[in-house]
């Protein structure tokens, strides 16, 4: 089946070279507003193309608010933090995301709380959520909700749409409005995915995007945050270094960021959003294809949770166990095809090792099992 799937991925990219695991395309304005960008000689945090960007981002996500950031992590740090988030706070979160999710909360002085993950889709369990709740929180007397043991604040709950697929947003925002904790979606992956017809980050209080080189868009490196429109203009004021509008002096008012996205790399971004829903269809039809080549097969294609679109960001497989997923990494990459495993949940990482966790029996099971595949936009599919 190693071989077989090898063959398959070079046919499907047309190529005997090294496949990698995520790839930018530029098929579109890319060049012609960077030329004109540099012409404008406004390279930096001020341009045409941020305003540009921002609202072409809020408009295709539904969002009444956009600010757009230097990265992805710097975008989960400023939301997290406007919702709320103080030092000794704790914040929930899935042990199964990228090391940025939990970096974000802990720049803020805060602690993740890590529980499980649904398996139907590799994002924060809702039951997991309530059952951890019901056993370990409370509502204090300010109408808080604070960890019983300590009476520490839980401020904050922030799951992932992880590879791109939705989770069960509609639920989590259920029990987190029940319990008075600000929902914050890390959307990092997940731009064009929708659950119930409604874009991913639109949900809760806030929500940030990732525009990184990996990503389904890229502007190089870059970020948003969606938000409502009250958040939006205190988010672009603290990352833009809390400057306050003036002709000539320089009057700061609070400590702030230096998180703005730069012009040159808004341009990028201009350019590759004309391109997204081209790009969507060329990755789910992929995805189509991989799990037609996986029927039958002793891997499993990880598919779409019910009532989504997802934008298959990365396509990922479940081995039988951790052997079965050693042999096909091993393989496919000693044949020049990248193929990665989940990351290493964050509760088994030096820095977050100490901190609270449920149960997390799915987490541990994915992490044995999981398979990352080649997902870049198919070139031979572009019209």
């Amino acid at each position: 089946m190693n071989r077989q799937l090898i063959e398959f991925i070079r046919d499907e990219y047309r190529t005997n070279d090294p496949v990698p695991l995520h790839s930018p395309s530029f098929r579109g304005n890319e060049r012609q507003y960077i030329l004109d960008c540099i012409d404008t000689t406004f390279v930096s945090s001020v341009g045409k193309y941020v305003d540009r960007f921002e609202k072409a981002i809020a408009d295709y996500t539904g969002s009444k608010g956009c600010t757009a950031t230097v990265t992805g992590t710097s975008a989960l740090h400023i939301a997290l933090k406007l919702s709320g988030v103080q030092p000794d706070d704790l914040v929930i979160t899935q042990s199964v995301t990228f090391v940025a999710t939990c970096n974000a909360i802990n720049y803020c002085g805060a602690e993740p709380i890590f529980l499980d993950v649904s398996a139907n889709t590799l994002g924060l369990s809702p039951n997991a959520l309530r059952t951890w709740l019901d056993t370990y929180a409370e509502i204090d007397d300010q109408g808080r909700c604070i960890r019983k043991r300590d009476r520490r604040v839980i401020r904050a709950c922030l799951p992932m749409h992880t590879f791109g697929h939705p989770c069960e947003i509609t639920e989590i925002l259920k029990i987190t409005n029940e319990w008075q904790i600000a929902l914050i979606e890390d959307a990092a992956e997940s731009l064009g995915s929708l659950y119930q017809k409604r874009h991913t980050g639109t949900f809760g209080k806030a929500a940030a995007i990732s525009f990184n080189g990996n990503k389904i868009i890229t502007t190089g490196g870059g970020g948003a945050i969606l938000s409502d429109s009250a958040l939006a203009a205190r988010a672009k004021h603290v990352t833009t270094t809390a400057k306050k509008a003036h002709p000539y002096e320089y009057v700061h008012d609070e400590i702030g960021f230096n998180y703005r996205l730069p012009n040159l790399n808004a341009a990028l971004g201009c350019a590759q959003l004309e391109l997204l829903e081209s790009f969507i269809v060329n990755k789910r039809k992929l995805a189509a294809r991989y799990e037609s080549f996986f029927t039958n097969a002793d891997l499993t294609f990880f598919s779409e949770p019910p009532n989504c679109r997802s934008n298959y960001w990365l396509n990922a497989v479940l081995c039988n166990d951790s052997e079965h997923q050693r042999e096909l990494i091993k393989e496919t990459n000693e044949h020049g095809i990248m193929t990665r495993p989940i990351w290493l949940p964050m509760h088994l990482t030096p820095m977050y090792r100490h901190c609270e966790r449920g149960d997390l029996t799915v987490t541990e099971w994915l992490k044995d099992r999981v398979v990352n595949l080649p997902s870049s936009v198919v070139r031979k599919s572009i019209k």
